[in-house]
């Protein structure tokens, strides 16, 4: 006569027995020969409340030990860090990834619907490829623009840090400098940080964390794109070192055409210009606060227009100075009869005999013009008053003299 197992004697032969845990990079640790205890069966898991593969490590020098919480197949139901209950993809509780992808969590809180849940999603991890996430919704959903602000591209060590030191803060520490704890003030009981459930963080209901990412989402700037529609620049910043331009090109090809792309390697920046505004608009909307290469968030910011440059720069290069005493830009002009020419005719071309101030009609033209060449035609001097010169007089000054006129006596030639 068969004996029906029972379902005790089912769950024990199902118990999960792993070789290595699944783990976020942060809690893994930087060391990458990091070794770690294995105790078989050693724990129950805080969610189906069932024996699990337990994992206990030290992620690094001055960091606290850890150790695995929930058993794999938790893990998997919802793509989470085993340790901290994060999701794997980009570091953030599940409430926030939950409430960005509009994923409902449809897992049974009784205990017998749960483990019933479980045994069926345990049965169907053994046929497909266990290494992917098993909820339906994670495989379909695709990264939406919360997730890619919120995310964080690199590990954050400082979660690993120990634990606050309970006899420092009683004052009855001795061990100093060599306390594996943390001699800092503890965080306020009042904080709602510092009551955190691991239900209802798996769960993704009333998780304080979760909480303040979504008001820091709300909270975050924009790009608003500038006045002058002539701007098509943007602005890329904070580049990977080994980028190429190739590159660049054909992740920011796919907003618009793109008309030039300049790159920076010295500063680690690029400026891509696109043919249209609109184009520039959706790139810089799809890629502000965004865009991931290399691991590294890229900085987006709008470019300044050309033509206001240059007036800026203008106006900077040439400042408004005070006029200095004493300098010709400060005195008085000269007086009108000092002027060989009137203000409206304009003084001849510089020739040899303009430094002597010759400028008059004689033998050898206008102002030294010598004999066969055609003098220049002067402009018709407007009627001006005649001035009397004031000042001294010498006799070489005498029109009549130097033989200016011819006697009457003289011997014509």
């Amino acid at each position: 006569m068969a004996v029906s197992k029972s379902t005790n004697t089912y769950n024990r032969q199902n118990w999960e027995d792993s070789d290595f845990p699944i783990l976020c990079q942060t809690c893994l640790g930087d060391n990458p020969y990091i070794r770690m205890t294995k105790e078989k069966y050693g724990k129950e898991c805080k969610i189906c409340v069932r024996p699990f593969t337990v994992f206990r490590w030290c992620p690094g020098a001055r960091m606290r030990f850890k150790k695995t919480e929930i058993c794999q197949t938790c893990s998997k139901l919802k793509n989470v860090c085993q340790t901290c209950l994060l999701d794997l993809e980009y570091g953030l509780p599940i409430q926030v990834r939950d409430a960005a992808l509009k994923i409902q969590d449809d897992l049974p809180r009784n205990e017998v619907n749960k483990e019933y849940y479980i045994q069926n999603l345990d049965n169907q991890m053994s046929k497909y490829d266990a290494t992917q996430p098993s909820n339906s919704a994670l495989k379909s959903k695709g990264a939406s623009d919360l997730l890619l602000r919120l995310a964080r591209t690199a590990p954050y060590y400082k979660r690993n840090r120990p634990h606050v030191c309970s006899f420092w803060v009683k004052g009855e520490c001795r061990r100093g400098e060599e306390c594996p704890y943390r001699h800092e003030k503890p965080t306020d009981p009042d904080d709602p940080l510092a009551d955190q459930n691991i239900k209802d963080r798996y769960y993704g209901v009333n998780d304080p964390v979760a909480e303040k990412l979504m008001r820091r989402a709300a909270a975050m700037p924009a790009l608003p794109p500038p006045e002058d529609r002539t701007v098509t620049t943007l602005y890329v910043g904070n580049l990977p070192d080994n980028i190429t331009e190739d590159e660049l090109r054909a992740h920011f090809y796919q907003y618009g055409e793109i008309r030039s792309l300049t790159l920076v390697p010295r500063a680690q920046c690029a400026f891509v210009q696109y043919t249209t505004r609109s184009a520039a608009e959706h790139a810089a909307e799809k890629t502000f606060n965004r865009l991931v290469i290399g691991g590294k968030r890229l900085t987006i910011k709008w470019g300044k227009s050309q033509g206001r440059q240059g007036i800026n720069d203008k106006n900077e290069s040439a400042p408004v100075l005070e006029p200095v005493p004493g300098l010709p830009g400060t005195l008085p002009p000269p007086p009108a009869f000092l002027h060989p020419f009137p203000p409206q005719m304009p003084p001849p071309p510089n020739r040899p005999n303009d430094f002597f101030n010759l400028h008059h009609y004689g033998p050898g033209g206008w102002g030294g013009w010598g004999p066969g060449m055609a003098p220049p035609v002067p402009p018709p001097p407007a009627p001006v008053a005649p001035v009397t010169p004031v000042g001294l007089h010498y006799p070489s000054q005498d029109p009549s003299r130097l033989g200016a006129h011819a006697h009457a006596n003289a011997p014509q030639s």
